[in-house]
Protein backbone atom coordinates (compact mmCIF):
# COMPACT_ATOMS: atom_id res chain seq x y z
CA UNK A 1 0.00 0.00 0.00
CA UNK A 2 1.61 3.32 -1.04
CA UNK A 3 2.52 5.79 1.71
CA UNK A 4 2.13 9.56 1.77
CA UNK A 5 5.03 11.18 3.58
CA UNK A 6 4.00 14.53 4.98
CA UNK A 7 4.44 17.28 4.09
CA UNK A 8 3.57 16.47 0.47
CA UNK A 9 4.32 20.08 -0.57
CA UNK A 10 7.44 21.09 1.33
CA UNK A 11 8.52 24.61 2.11
CA UNK A 12 6.22 27.63 1.83
CA UNK A 13 2.96 26.11 0.49
CA UNK A 14 0.16 27.12 2.88
CA UNK A 15 -3.66 27.15 2.83
CA UNK A 16 -4.17 24.15 0.53
CA UNK A 17 -7.35 23.98 -1.53
CA UNK A 18 -7.78 20.46 -2.92
CA UNK A 19 -9.93 19.26 -5.80
CA UNK A 20 -10.43 16.05 -7.80
CA UNK A 21 -11.65 16.11 -11.40
CA UNK A 22 -11.85 12.59 -12.81
CA UNK A 23 -8.58 10.82 -12.01
CA UNK A 24 -6.66 14.05 -11.42
CA UNK A 25 -6.10 15.79 -8.09
CA UNK A 26 -5.16 19.47 -7.87
CA UNK A 27 -4.04 21.65 -4.98
CA UNK A 28 -3.85 25.46 -5.00
CA UNK A 29 -1.74 27.17 -2.33
CA UNK A 30 -1.36 30.75 -1.12
CA UNK A 31 1.46 32.92 -2.44
CA UNK A 32 0.93 36.19 -0.52
CA UNK A 33 3.24 38.91 -1.95
CA UNK A 34 5.08 36.57 -4.34
CA UNK A 35 4.71 36.44 -8.11
CA UNK A 36 3.25 34.55 -9.94
CA UNK A 37 0.21 34.12 -7.71
CA UNK A 38 -1.63 30.96 -6.58
CA UNK A 39 0.69 27.97 -6.94
CA UNK A 40 -0.89 24.91 -8.59
CA UNK A 41 0.05 21.27 -7.99
CA UNK A 42 -1.09 18.00 -9.61
CA UNK A 43 -1.22 14.31 -8.69
CA UNK A 44 -2.97 11.18 -9.89
CA UNK A 45 -2.45 9.12 -6.72
CA UNK A 46 -2.26 11.62 -3.80
CA UNK A 47 1.31 10.39 -3.15
CA UNK A 48 3.42 11.95 -5.91
CA UNK A 49 2.90 15.66 -6.55
CA UNK A 50 4.21 17.99 -9.24
CA UNK A 51 4.10 21.78 -9.26
CA UNK A 52 2.53 22.62 -12.62
CA UNK A 53 2.64 26.41 -12.47
CA UNK A 54 0.53 29.29 -11.26
CA UNK A 55 -2.91 30.62 -12.04
CA UNK A 56 -2.48 34.38 -11.84
CA UNK A 57 -0.16 37.02 -13.29
CA UNK A 58 -0.91 39.91 -10.92
CA UNK A 59 0.84 43.19 -10.24
CA UNK A 60 0.93 43.36 -6.44
CA UNK A 61 3.37 46.25 -6.09
CA UNK A 62 2.55 48.21 -2.97
CA UNK A 63 1.05 45.39 -0.90
CA UNK A 64 2.55 44.87 2.56
CA UNK A 65 4.69 41.95 3.67
CA UNK A 66 2.44 38.89 4.14
CA UNK A 67 -0.32 40.74 2.29
CA UNK A 68 -1.22 39.97 -1.31
CA UNK A 69 -3.00 36.76 -2.29
CA UNK A 70 -4.50 34.82 0.60
CA UNK A 71 -6.23 31.43 0.76
CA UNK A 72 -7.27 30.52 -2.78
CA UNK A 73 -10.32 28.28 -3.20
CA UNK A 74 -10.32 25.79 -6.09
CA UNK A 75 -13.54 24.10 -7.22
CA UNK A 76 -15.15 22.67 -10.34
CA UNK A 77 -18.72 23.29 -11.55
CA UNK A 78 -20.61 23.75 -14.82
CA UNK A 79 -17.66 22.30 -16.73
CA UNK A 80 -15.26 24.96 -15.45
CA UNK A 81 -12.51 25.31 -12.87
CA UNK A 82 -13.40 28.07 -10.38
CA UNK A 83 -10.68 29.90 -8.45
CA UNK A 84 -11.62 32.36 -5.73
CA UNK A 85 -8.94 34.40 -3.98
CA UNK A 86 -8.44 37.44 -1.78
CA UNK A 87 -5.94 40.27 -2.27
CA UNK A 88 -5.04 41.88 1.04
CA UNK A 89 -3.86 45.40 0.31
CA UNK A 90 -3.76 46.83 3.86
CA UNK A 91 -3.31 45.06 7.20
CA UNK A 92 -2.60 47.86 9.66
CA UNK A 93 -3.97 47.21 13.14
CA UNK A 94 -7.74 46.82 12.95
CA UNK A 95 -7.83 47.86 9.31
CA UNK A 96 -7.80 45.37 6.46
CA UNK A 97 -8.48 46.42 2.88
CA UNK A 98 -9.36 43.21 1.09
CA UNK A 99 -10.67 42.54 -2.41
CA UNK A 100 -12.16 39.15 -3.27
CA UNK A 101 -12.26 37.82 -6.82
CA UNK A 102 -13.35 34.85 -8.93
CA UNK A 103 -11.77 33.61 -12.14
CA UNK A 104 -12.82 30.54 -14.15
CA UNK A 105 -11.15 28.42 -16.83
CA UNK A 106 -11.94 25.37 -18.97
CA UNK A 107 -8.64 23.78 -17.88
CA UNK A 108 -6.47 24.01 -14.78
CA UNK A 109 -3.80 25.53 -17.01
CA UNK A 110 -6.18 28.24 -18.22
CA UNK A 111 -6.82 30.51 -19.89
CA UNK A 112 -8.41 32.10 -16.84
CA UNK A 113 -11.22 34.59 -17.28
CA UNK A 114 -11.19 38.23 -16.37
CA UNK A 115 -11.76 38.48 -12.60
CA UNK A 116 -15.18 39.06 -11.10
CA UNK A 117 -15.08 41.25 -7.99
CA UNK A 118 -16.86 39.53 -5.10
CA UNK A 119 -16.73 42.44 -2.67
CA UNK A 120 -14.50 43.25 0.27
CA UNK A 121 -16.41 41.83 3.23
CA UNK A 122 -13.55 39.71 4.55
CA UNK A 123 -11.17 36.96 3.46
CA UNK A 124 -10.78 33.16 3.20
CA UNK A 125 -13.73 32.93 0.82
CA UNK A 126 -14.49 29.54 -0.73
CA UNK A 127 -17.15 28.41 -3.18
CA UNK A 128 -19.86 25.87 -2.43
CA UNK A 129 -21.81 24.46 -5.37
CA UNK A 130 -25.06 22.96 -4.07
CA UNK A 131 -26.82 19.99 -5.63
CA UNK A 132 -29.70 22.20 -6.79
CA UNK A 133 -27.34 24.10 -9.12
CA UNK A 134 -26.95 27.21 -6.94
CA UNK A 135 -23.53 28.66 -6.12
CA UNK A 136 -22.52 30.18 -2.79
CA UNK A 137 -19.49 31.81 -1.22
CA UNK A 138 -18.68 31.28 2.44
CA UNK A 139 -16.02 33.32 4.20
CA UNK A 140 -14.87 35.44 7.11
CA UNK A 141 -16.66 38.70 7.86
CA UNK A 142 -14.17 41.25 9.19
CA UNK A 143 -15.12 43.94 11.70
CA UNK A 144 -12.68 46.87 11.82
CA UNK A 145 -14.21 48.50 14.92
CA UNK A 146 -11.69 48.20 17.77
CA UNK A 147 -14.32 47.53 20.45
CA UNK A 148 -15.70 44.57 18.47
CA UNK A 149 -14.30 41.12 17.72
CA UNK A 150 -12.43 41.30 14.41
CA UNK A 151 -13.69 37.87 13.37
CA UNK A 152 -17.40 38.67 13.46
CA UNK A 153 -18.67 35.44 11.95
CA UNK A 154 -18.67 33.18 8.93
CA UNK A 155 -21.04 34.45 6.27
CA UNK A 156 -22.82 32.86 3.31
CA UNK A 157 -23.80 34.75 0.16
CA UNK A 158 -25.24 33.52 -3.13
CA UNK A 159 -23.36 34.03 -6.38
CA UNK A 160 -25.25 34.54 -9.64
CA UNK A 161 -22.98 33.30 -12.46
CA UNK A 162 -25.18 34.53 -15.30
CA UNK A 163 -24.95 38.04 -13.90
CA UNK A 164 -21.33 37.68 -12.67
CA UNK A 165 -22.18 39.10 -9.26
CA UNK A 166 -23.23 38.21 -5.74
CA UNK A 167 -26.64 39.07 -4.39
CA UNK A 168 -25.08 41.54 -1.95
CA UNK A 169 -26.92 39.95 0.97
CA UNK A 170 -24.84 37.84 3.35
CA UNK A 171 -26.14 35.74 6.22
CA UNK A 172 -24.03 34.93 9.28
CA UNK A 173 -24.19 31.15 9.58
CA UNK A 174 -21.63 30.55 12.31
CA UNK A 175 -19.70 32.37 15.01
CA UNK A 176 -17.98 31.57 18.27
CA UNK A 177 -15.88 33.45 20.80
CA UNK A 178 -12.50 32.39 19.42
CA UNK A 179 -10.95 32.95 16.00
CA UNK A 180 -12.70 31.07 13.20
CA UNK A 181 -11.62 31.35 9.59
CA UNK A 182 -10.82 29.29 6.49
CA UNK A 183 -14.38 27.91 6.11
CA UNK A 184 -15.36 25.27 3.56
CA UNK A 185 -18.87 23.92 3.07
CA UNK A 186 -19.83 20.42 1.86
CA UNK A 187 -23.16 18.68 1.32
CA UNK A 188 -22.82 15.02 2.27
CA UNK A 189 -26.03 13.06 2.40
CA UNK A 190 -28.65 15.07 4.28
CA UNK A 191 -26.12 17.23 6.10
CA UNK A 192 -24.28 20.44 5.33
CA UNK A 193 -20.83 20.12 6.89
CA UNK A 194 -18.84 23.27 7.66
CA UNK A 195 -15.09 22.76 8.04
CA UNK A 196 -13.47 25.56 10.04
CA UNK A 197 -9.92 26.71 10.83
CA UNK A 198 -9.79 27.69 14.50
CA UNK A 199 -7.31 29.13 16.96
CA UNK A 200 -5.30 31.31 14.57
CA UNK A 201 -2.61 30.03 12.24
CA UNK A 202 0.12 29.69 14.89
CA UNK A 203 0.86 27.05 17.52
CA UNK A 204 -2.82 26.96 18.60
CA UNK A 205 -4.08 26.20 15.09
CA UNK A 206 -6.58 23.45 14.41
CA UNK A 207 -9.58 22.30 12.38
CA UNK A 208 -13.05 21.92 13.80
CA UNK A 209 -16.45 21.27 12.23
CA UNK A 210 -20.11 22.15 12.46
CA UNK A 211 -23.16 20.79 10.64
CA UNK A 212 -26.75 21.56 9.81
CA UNK A 213 -29.68 20.02 7.97
CA UNK A 214 -30.25 23.41 6.34
CA UNK A 215 -27.88 25.55 4.28
CA UNK A 216 -28.49 28.68 6.34
CA UNK A 217 -28.28 26.83 9.63
CA UNK A 218 -28.37 26.78 12.54
CA UNK A 219 -25.05 24.91 12.60
CA UNK A 220 -24.27 22.53 15.47
CA UNK A 221 -20.66 22.56 16.70
CA UNK A 222 -18.75 19.28 16.78
CA UNK A 223 -18.68 18.08 20.42
CA UNK A 224 -14.99 17.22 19.98
CA UNK A 225 -12.63 20.17 20.40
CA UNK A 226 -10.81 19.56 17.14
CA UNK A 227 -10.86 17.20 14.20
CA UNK A 228 -7.16 17.93 13.75
CA UNK A 229 -4.63 19.86 15.82
CA UNK A 230 -1.20 19.52 17.41
CA UNK A 231 -1.68 22.40 19.86
CA UNK A 232 -1.49 19.95 22.76
CA UNK A 233 1.64 18.20 21.45
CA UNK A 234 4.52 20.72 21.29
CA UNK A 235 7.02 18.01 20.38
CA UNK A 236 5.05 16.71 17.42
CA UNK A 237 6.95 17.05 14.10
CA UNK A 238 3.93 18.64 12.35
CA UNK A 239 3.03 21.77 14.30
CA UNK A 240 0.34 24.40 13.55
CA UNK A 241 -1.83 21.74 11.88
CA UNK A 242 -5.00 23.36 10.57
CA UNK A 243 -6.79 25.13 7.70
CA UNK A 244 -8.08 22.17 5.72
CA UNK A 245 -10.24 21.01 2.83
CA UNK A 246 -11.80 17.66 1.95
CA UNK A 247 -11.62 15.61 -1.23
CA UNK A 248 -13.28 12.30 -2.00
CA UNK A 249 -11.43 9.54 -3.85
CA UNK A 250 -13.11 7.58 -6.67
CA UNK A 251 -13.66 4.65 -4.28
CA UNK A 252 -15.54 6.86 -1.83
CA UNK A 253 -12.87 7.50 0.81
CA UNK A 254 -12.20 10.96 2.21
CA UNK A 255 -8.87 12.78 2.42
CA UNK A 256 -8.14 16.01 4.30
CA UNK A 257 -5.56 18.48 2.95
CA UNK A 258 -4.23 20.82 5.62
CA UNK A 259 -1.27 23.02 6.46
CA UNK A 260 1.37 22.34 9.08
CA UNK A 261 4.90 23.48 9.96
CA UNK A 262 8.08 21.59 10.81
CA UNK A 263 9.84 23.85 13.33
CA UNK A 264 13.51 24.00 14.12
CA UNK A 265 14.73 24.72 17.65
CA UNK A 266 16.87 27.60 18.87
CA UNK A 267 17.57 27.78 22.61
CA UNK A 268 14.54 25.60 23.18
CA UNK A 269 12.15 27.81 21.21
CA UNK A 270 10.41 26.70 18.00
CA UNK A 271 10.84 28.58 14.72
CA UNK A 272 9.05 27.65 11.49
CA UNK A 273 11.68 28.86 9.04
CA UNK A 274 10.31 26.74 6.18
CA UNK A 275 6.89 28.32 6.54
CA UNK A 276 3.59 26.48 6.50
CA UNK A 277 3.52 23.37 4.33
CA UNK A 278 0.80 21.11 2.89
CA UNK A 279 -0.07 17.68 4.33
CA UNK A 280 -2.72 15.02 3.71
CA UNK A 281 -4.65 12.86 6.20
CA UNK A 282 -7.19 10.08 5.76
CA UNK A 283 -10.50 10.89 7.43
CA UNK A 284 -13.89 9.24 7.86
CA UNK A 285 -17.28 9.95 9.38
CA UNK A 286 -17.92 8.19 12.68
CA UNK A 287 -21.12 6.50 13.84
CA UNK A 288 -22.58 9.87 14.85
CA UNK A 289 -21.74 11.44 11.50
CA UNK A 290 -18.79 13.58 12.64
CA UNK A 291 -15.52 13.84 10.73
CA UNK A 292 -12.59 12.03 12.38
CA UNK A 293 -9.03 11.02 11.50
CA UNK A 294 -8.74 7.41 10.40
CA UNK A 295 -7.16 5.54 13.29
CA UNK A 296 -8.56 7.93 15.88
CA UNK A 297 -7.11 10.86 17.78
CA UNK A 298 -6.59 14.37 16.47
CA UNK A 299 -2.85 14.57 15.80
CA UNK A 300 -1.52 14.82 12.26
CA UNK A 301 0.20 11.71 10.91
CA UNK A 302 3.59 11.99 9.25
CA UNK A 303 2.98 8.81 7.23
CA UNK A 304 -0.43 8.05 5.75
CA UNK A 305 -1.30 4.90 3.81
CA UNK A 306 -3.61 5.38 0.84
CA UNK A 307 -5.09 3.20 -1.87
CA UNK A 308 -5.04 -0.56 -2.19
CA UNK A 309 -2.06 -2.84 -1.55
CA UNK A 310 0.27 -2.83 -4.55
CA UNK A 311 -1.58 0.26 -5.70
CA UNK A 312 1.53 2.31 -6.38
CA UNK A 313 4.87 3.39 -4.99
CA UNK A 314 5.76 5.48 -1.97
CA UNK A 315 6.74 9.11 -2.32
CA UNK A 316 10.49 9.61 -2.38
CA UNK A 317 11.99 10.99 0.80
CA UNK A 318 15.61 11.36 -0.21
CA UNK A 319 17.92 14.20 -1.11
CA UNK A 320 16.64 16.71 -3.66
CA UNK A 321 18.95 18.77 -5.85
CA UNK A 322 18.84 20.82 -9.02
CA UNK A 323 21.03 23.15 -11.02
CA UNK A 324 19.81 26.13 -13.05
CA UNK A 325 22.01 26.98 -16.04
CA UNK A 326 19.91 29.93 -17.28
CA UNK A 327 19.91 28.55 -20.81
CA UNK A 328 16.11 28.60 -21.36
CA UNK A 329 14.26 31.50 -23.00
CA UNK A 330 12.42 32.31 -19.75
CA UNK A 331 12.72 31.67 -16.04
CA UNK A 332 10.84 28.60 -14.84
CA UNK A 333 8.23 29.98 -12.45
CA UNK A 334 7.70 26.52 -10.97
CA UNK A 335 11.14 27.06 -9.40
CA UNK A 336 11.60 30.82 -9.23
CA UNK A 337 9.46 33.54 -7.69
CA UNK A 338 9.79 37.30 -7.62
CA UNK A 339 8.41 39.91 -5.25
CA UNK A 340 5.00 41.41 -6.03
CA UNK A 341 5.36 41.58 -9.82
CA UNK A 342 7.10 39.98 -12.76
CA UNK A 343 10.57 41.18 -13.68
CA UNK A 344 10.31 42.56 -17.23
CA UNK A 345 12.87 41.41 -19.79
CA UNK A 346 15.08 44.54 -19.45
CA UNK A 347 15.42 43.72 -15.71
CA UNK A 348 15.82 39.93 -15.98
CA UNK A 349 17.45 39.37 -19.37
CA UNK A 350 18.30 35.87 -20.57
CA UNK A 351 19.41 36.95 -24.05
CA UNK A 352 22.02 39.67 -23.42
CA UNK A 353 24.72 37.14 -22.46
CA UNK A 354 23.71 33.62 -23.57
CA UNK A 355 23.92 31.10 -20.75
CA UNK A 356 23.69 33.82 -18.12
CA UNK A 357 20.89 35.74 -16.43
CA UNK A 358 21.52 39.47 -16.50
CA UNK A 359 19.83 41.26 -13.60
CA UNK A 360 19.53 45.02 -13.77
CA UNK A 361 19.77 46.47 -10.28
CA UNK A 362 16.59 47.68 -8.61
CA UNK A 363 15.25 49.18 -5.42
CA UNK A 364 16.56 48.47 -1.92
CA UNK A 365 15.38 45.48 0.16
CA UNK A 366 12.89 47.82 1.85
CA UNK A 367 10.91 48.51 -1.31
CA UNK A 368 7.36 47.28 -1.96
CA UNK A 369 7.70 48.16 -5.65
CA UNK A 370 10.69 47.26 -7.85
CA UNK A 371 13.22 44.96 -6.21
CA UNK A 372 15.44 43.00 -8.61
CA UNK A 373 15.58 39.53 -7.09
CA UNK A 374 14.75 35.93 -7.99
CA UNK A 375 13.90 33.52 -5.19
CA UNK A 376 13.36 29.80 -4.63
CA UNK A 377 11.78 28.09 -1.64
CA UNK A 378 13.83 26.40 1.06
CA UNK A 379 12.16 23.00 1.51
CA UNK A 380 14.31 21.38 4.20
CA UNK A 381 16.17 22.45 7.32
CA UNK A 382 19.39 21.14 5.75
CA UNK A 383 19.87 23.01 2.48
CA UNK A 384 22.79 24.35 0.46
CA UNK A 385 22.25 27.07 -2.10
CA UNK A 386 25.02 28.24 -4.41
CA UNK A 387 25.31 30.85 -7.15
CA UNK A 388 28.04 31.88 -9.59
CA UNK A 389 27.86 35.55 -10.50
CA UNK A 390 29.85 38.22 -12.26
CA UNK A 391 29.40 41.52 -10.44
CA UNK A 392 31.59 44.62 -10.62
CA UNK A 393 29.97 47.31 -8.46
CA UNK A 394 31.58 50.70 -8.84
CA UNK A 395 29.90 52.75 -6.12
CA UNK A 396 28.56 52.19 -2.63
CA UNK A 397 25.06 52.33 -4.16
CA UNK A 398 25.58 49.17 -6.23
CA UNK A 399 25.56 45.66 -4.74
CA UNK A 400 24.60 42.10 -5.60
CA UNK A 401 24.83 38.65 -4.10
CA UNK A 402 23.17 35.65 -2.51
CA UNK A 403 20.36 36.28 -0.06
CA UNK A 404 18.35 34.29 2.48
CA UNK A 405 15.01 36.11 2.42
CA UNK A 406 11.91 36.11 4.58
CA UNK A 407 10.51 39.60 4.07
CA UNK A 408 11.59 43.24 4.05
CA UNK A 409 12.18 43.11 7.80
CA UNK A 410 14.03 39.81 7.79
CA UNK A 411 16.89 38.83 5.48
CA UNK A 412 20.58 37.85 5.54
CA UNK A 413 22.59 38.83 2.48
CA UNK A 414 26.09 37.74 1.41
CA UNK A 415 26.69 40.92 -0.53
CA UNK A 416 29.29 41.82 -3.14
CA UNK A 417 29.74 45.56 -2.82
CA UNK A 418 32.22 48.39 -3.26
CA UNK A 419 33.65 51.27 -1.31
CA UNK A 420 36.67 53.48 -2.01
CA UNK A 421 38.63 52.10 0.95
CA UNK A 422 38.28 48.37 0.23
CA UNK A 423 37.37 48.26 -3.45
CA UNK A 424 35.22 45.29 -4.43
CA UNK A 425 34.61 43.09 -1.41
CA UNK A 426 32.03 40.85 0.26
CA UNK A 427 30.27 41.28 3.56
CA UNK A 428 27.24 39.89 5.37
CA UNK A 429 24.42 42.38 5.75
CA UNK A 430 21.48 41.44 7.96
CA UNK A 431 18.08 43.06 8.56
CA UNK A 432 16.16 42.21 11.71
CA UNK A 433 13.08 44.36 12.16
CA UNK A 434 14.19 47.96 11.68
CA UNK A 435 17.87 47.29 12.48
CA UNK A 436 20.53 46.61 9.84
CA UNK A 437 23.93 45.15 10.75
CA UNK A 438 26.97 44.82 8.45
CA UNK A 439 29.99 42.60 8.97
CA UNK A 440 33.54 43.68 8.32
CA UNK A 441 34.57 43.58 4.64
CA UNK A 442 35.89 40.28 3.27
CA UNK A 443 38.53 40.31 0.55
CA UNK A 444 37.51 38.42 -2.61
CA UNK A 445 39.51 37.40 -5.71
CA UNK A 446 38.98 39.18 -9.03
CA UNK A 447 36.53 37.91 -11.62
CA UNK A 448 33.30 35.91 -11.21
CA UNK A 449 32.55 34.63 -7.71
CA UNK A 450 30.86 31.59 -6.25
CA UNK A 451 28.73 32.28 -3.19
CA UNK A 452 27.25 29.58 -0.97
CA UNK A 453 24.75 29.51 1.87
CA UNK A 454 24.41 26.43 4.10
CA UNK A 455 21.27 26.16 6.21
CA UNK A 456 21.52 23.81 9.18
CA UNK A 457 18.35 24.09 11.23
CA UNK A 458 18.40 27.48 12.97
CA UNK A 459 21.89 28.41 11.70
CA UNK A 460 23.14 29.83 8.41
CA UNK A 461 26.78 29.74 7.27
CA UNK A 462 28.25 31.42 4.17
CA UNK A 463 31.27 30.74 2.00
CA UNK A 464 32.84 32.47 -1.01
CA UNK A 465 35.37 31.55 -3.67
CA UNK A 466 36.59 32.48 -7.10
CA UNK A 467 35.03 30.76 -10.08
CA UNK A 468 37.47 27.81 -9.81
CA UNK A 469 39.04 28.32 -6.38
CA UNK A 470 38.68 26.72 -2.98
CA UNK A 471 35.82 27.72 -0.72
CA UNK A 472 36.71 30.33 1.92
CA UNK A 473 34.37 30.21 4.95
CA UNK A 474 32.84 33.58 5.82
CA UNK A 475 33.30 34.21 9.56
CA UNK A 476 30.24 33.89 11.75
CA UNK A 477 27.15 31.75 12.20
CA UNK A 478 24.02 33.68 11.30
CA UNK A 479 20.55 33.38 12.86
CA UNK A 480 18.33 31.72 10.26
CA UNK A 481 15.73 31.33 13.01
CA UNK A 482 14.96 35.04 12.66
CA UNK A 483 13.70 34.30 9.13
CA UNK A 484 10.49 32.68 10.33
CA UNK A 485 6.82 33.25 11.05
CA UNK A 486 7.60 33.14 14.75
CA UNK A 487 10.21 35.88 15.12
CA UNK A 488 9.22 39.44 15.91
CA UNK A 489 5.89 41.06 16.71
CA UNK A 490 4.29 41.48 13.25
CA UNK A 491 2.04 38.83 11.76
CA UNK A 492 4.13 36.84 9.28
CA UNK A 493 2.73 34.17 6.98
CA UNK A 494 5.34 33.15 4.40
CA UNK A 495 8.64 31.24 4.58
CA UNK A 496 12.36 31.20 3.91
CA UNK A 497 13.60 31.65 0.34
CA UNK A 498 17.10 31.62 -1.13
CA UNK A 499 17.88 33.83 -4.06
CA UNK A 500 20.10 36.28 -5.86
CA UNK A 501 19.54 40.02 -6.01
CA UNK A 502 21.02 43.20 -7.45
CA UNK A 503 20.62 46.73 -6.08
CA UNK A 504 21.22 49.91 -8.07
CA UNK A 505 20.07 52.61 -5.70
CA UNK A 506 20.97 55.41 -8.13
CA UNK A 507 19.02 53.72 -10.98
CA UNK A 508 21.85 54.16 -13.48
CA UNK A 509 21.33 50.81 -15.22
CA UNK A 510 24.00 48.78 -13.40
CA UNK A 511 23.76 45.01 -13.99
CA UNK A 512 25.04 41.72 -12.61
CA UNK A 513 25.30 38.44 -14.54
CA UNK A 514 24.44 35.08 -12.97
CA UNK A 515 25.73 31.94 -14.72
CA UNK A 516 24.52 29.21 -12.41
CA UNK A 517 22.40 28.55 -9.34
CA UNK A 518 22.03 25.22 -7.56
CA UNK A 519 20.19 23.89 -4.54
CA UNK A 520 20.68 20.69 -2.58
CA UNK A 521 18.41 19.73 0.31
CA UNK A 522 18.30 16.68 2.58
CA UNK A 523 15.20 15.70 4.58
CA UNK A 524 15.85 14.81 8.19
CA UNK A 525 14.58 11.27 7.58
CA UNK A 526 17.19 10.79 4.87
CA UNK A 527 20.13 12.22 6.78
Amino acid sequence: MPVIRNPILRGFNPDPSILRVGDDYYIATSTFEYHPAVRLHHSTDLVHWTTIGHALDLDLRGVPDSGGVWAPSLSHADGLFWLAYSIVRTMDGDDKDIDNYLVTAPSITGPWSEPVHLGSRGFDFSFFHDTDGTHWIVGVQWDHRPEHASFSGLVLEQYLPDERRTTGEAAVIYREDGLVEGPNLYRIGDWYHLLIAAGGTGWNHGITAARSRHLLGPYERDPQEAVLTTRDAPGHPLQKAGHGELVQTPDGHWVLAHLASRPTLHLGERYSTLGRETCLQRVEFDGDGWLRLVGGGHHAHVEVRVGAPDGGTDAAAGMREWTEEFDAPRLDDRRWSTLRAALPSPVADLAARPGWLRLRGGHSPGSVFDQSMILTRAEEHRTEFEVLLDAEPGTVREAAGLIAWYDRAGWIWLQVGFDPEHGRHARVVRRDGSATARSSPIAVPPGPLRLRASLDGPALIFAVSGAEGEWMPVPGVHPAWTLSDDHGPPLRFTGLFFGVRADDLDSRGWTVDVERASLRSTPAAAS
